[in-house]
């Protein structure tokens, strides 16, 4: 049986080091690696040895009672939380490690909250019970006040392999089961029934089974990984057409590694795979198979259903795409609020570089890598300054380069108020194209949402295509800040070609111009992002905490009191709280826990001021245009937004 197990924590909580034991234990490495000495089998980069944190989201495979585990490393640090989220999708169960001493931190709640979104049956491991401070009890009471009220304690007396449940135990799991509880009422305990249940209890999320020990000292191991493999089981099979998920891309020596897993079927080399890049199907030839354990890859023929592995060959299949039998693309929930540009000396040319942050923007896709023709500017999205600085350490260790990065800045949005219609027209001699776009407000973070309307008889359907791929083929800017627009809802009405004169690009042109004239007609909307917020500090900071959340411009609930602690949870622009977790710590002494998570767009708090610091020229921008050309005399004539719609021809 394969199985694939993420690990997941706050940083610091230990869980590389319960991964070096689970190795160590199963017999895969010969002695467990430790973080602190820079020996971690796991975290092989030299990034991460010498910064004592998980970057990559890493994989090693181990066997243990039959079944073949594939252990998955995650990065705890939030600024690495996409890398952490691409390789969810692909998981069978998830193991969150939370420290005995500091309890439910900030990124464990994002944790928490992505892997049920995604649906991952979820085990806890409280470490680090050898720790001065360590209390379980306390922590069990904070995962089922802050995470789940299911969570349910499995100590080391319970064991589901013999049967032998604590009373209580019993008690509970029945509880969450109503035919469980009626048999139990009727029959009492069946060790064989009890086990099934919680098995299928923890695969739908129902029960949340956790532990406790020492990865560092040995404690608990051993009978947490026990539990672990009687209460996870998979179904995967080998017969049937190929599928698998693609969750990670990596370079190697120049050559492009694809990394999937497998969910249904085999896969040989020199096999076809299909899949989907936009409304394209590709096709391409498997011209390698690659087995992946730690920083080790060995060359294998053929892999099967559950097995996780990367193959050559495959040039355009990105993170989240389903090859084969498996269609449709991820859409990622945690995506950076800021970007910066990347700063590099000017013997550099500039395609050079930007060919770099092509590659490493196919690994990471949040990086979202922009090139900025006008100005040859090359501009990164990123989660934060310590992401910065490992990208710096990787374009100089890959590519030889030093580069720097400007400050980090938000990102904006920008969005319409009202429903307005845009017409666009573009005629210069010998050209013919006509566009007419409905412009609606969409629901926040719908994004640019395209819609026909528009009869065959009006705009043949490959002309109708055309308009809807130019909408979709690029961020477009907004009139305000020439951000990004978003939260739009865009109906194509009607439009016209020329049998003779229309040639390729003439739509596109005139769909922009439809879509900027839209805009100039209408009242728009400068967005920020915001982050939701839960910040925990003793009662004696709680009067400073309400004065900066007031100043941060922030919405929050009544705080509440949770013994000698206060809590509070809200929402608060990107701006005004990107740092206000060293802050936090400062006042509080480091007591004050902190947990932000993105929340969308909202109305920008201070529109006016960013407007002016951004200083967009709508007019000037070369890439848009508001007018429309029209054809006189064999001549054509631009003629702006607010006096086309009289000239247009549909």
């Amino acid at each position: 049986m394969n199985k694939t197990i993420g690990m997941f924590a706050h940083v610091d909580a230990g869980k590389t080091t319960l991964a070096e034991q689970l190795l160590y234990m199963t017999g895969t490495i010969a002695q467990p690696g430790r973080v602190d000495h820079q020996s971690a089998f796991m975290d092989n980069h030299g990034i991460e040895k010498e910064r004592g944190i998980t970057v990559f989201a890493d994989q090693a495979v181990m066997a243990y009672n039959g079944s073949t585990y594939y252990l998955m490393d995650t990065p705890g640090h939030v600024d690495f939380s996409p890398e952490m989220e691409r390789v969810i999708q692909v998981m069978d169960a998830a193991v969150v490690v939370i420290s005995a001493v500091e309890g439910v931190e900030g990124h464990t709640g994002t944790v928490w909250q992505l892997l049920r979104r995604y649906g991952i049956p979820v085990f806890v491991f409280i470490n680090k019970v050898d720790r001065v401070g360590a209390d379980v009890r306390r922590v069990l009471e904070e995962i089922r006040r802050e995470l789940s009220a299911d969570a349910c304690l499995i100590e080391e007396g319970d064991d589901f392999t013999s049967g032998a449940l604590r009373p209580a135990l019993i008690e509970a799991i029945a509880e969450r089961d109503e035919t469980l509880l009626d048999f139990y009422m009727e029959h009492g305990y069946e060790a064989e029934t009890w086990t099934e249940a919680i098995r299928t209890l923890v695969r739908e999320g129902r029960i949340y089974p956790c532990f406790s020990g020492s990865a560092l000292q040995n404690i608990g191991v051993s009978h947490f990984m026990k539990q672990l493999d009687v209460l996870t089981e998979t179904n995967y099979r080998s017969e049937g057409e190929f599928a698998a998920r693609v969750y990670k891309i990596r370079h190697d020596a120049g050559t492009r590694l694809t990394y999937m897993k497998a969910v249904s079927g085999s896969l040989q080399i020199r096999d076809e795979l299909e899949y989907h890049t936009g409304s394209e199907v590709v096709t391409e030839k498997v011209t390698g198979i690659r087995w992946v354990n730690g920083s080790r890859l060995s060359s294998v023929d053929k892999v099967k259903a559950g097995e996780l592995f990367a193959v050559t060959g495959i040039t355009a299949a990105g993170a989240g795409d389903g090859v084969g039998a498996l269609s449709g693309k991820t859409v990622y929930e945690l995506v950076p609020a800021l970007k910066s540009k990347v700063e590099f000396n000017s013997d550099i040319h500039p395609k050079d570089m930007l060919r770099c942050f092509q590659l490493l923007d196919a690994e990471d896709p949040s990086l979202s890598v922009q090139w900025e023709e006008q100005v040859q500017e090359i501009h990164i999205h990123v989660m934060g300054v310590i992401q910065l600085e490992v990208l710096q350490r990787i374009v100089l260790e890959r590519f030889g380069y030093q580069v720097a990065f400007g400050p980090p800045e938000i990102l904006y949005k920008e969005t319409i108020a009202e429903e307005t219609v845009g017409c666009g027209h573009f005629e210069p001699l010998k050209h013919y194209a006509e566009v007419h776009l409905k412009l609606e407000p969409g629901p926040r973070g719908s994004g640019i949402v395209f819609r026909n309307a528009c009869h065959p008889d009006v705009l043949p359907v490959n002309y109708q295509h055309l308009v809807e791929q130019h909408i979709g083929e690029r961020d477009h800017r907004g009139l305000l800040t020439g951000s990004p627009l978003t939260d739009i809802q865009v109906t194509l009405l009607k439009g016209r070609a020329h049998n003779k004169h229309t040639h390729g690009g003439d739509f596109r042109e005139a769909t922009y111009r439809a879509l900027r004239q839209g805009l100039e007609k209408t009242n728009n909307i400068l967005l920020e992002p915001y982050y939701q917020f839960k910040i925990k500090v003793d009662t004696a900071f709680v009067g400073r905490l309400m004065s900066d959340l007031t100043r941060a411009k922030a919405s929050f609930e009544p705080p509440e009191t949770l013994g000698d602690q206060v809590v509070v949870v809200g929402s608060a622009p990107v701006a005004t709280m990107m740092n206000y977790s060293v802050e936090l710590a400062a006042f509080t002494h480091g007591k004050g826990m902190i947990s932000l998570q993105f929340g969308g767009y909202d109305r920008c708090h201070n529109e006016e001021e960013v407007i002016a610091r951004k200083g967009y020229n709508k007019d000037a921008d070369p890439e848009y245009s508001s007018s429309s050309i029209f054809c006189a005399k064999g001549h054509g004539y631009s003629v702006p937004w607010d006096e086309a719609d009289a000239h247009m021809h549909v």
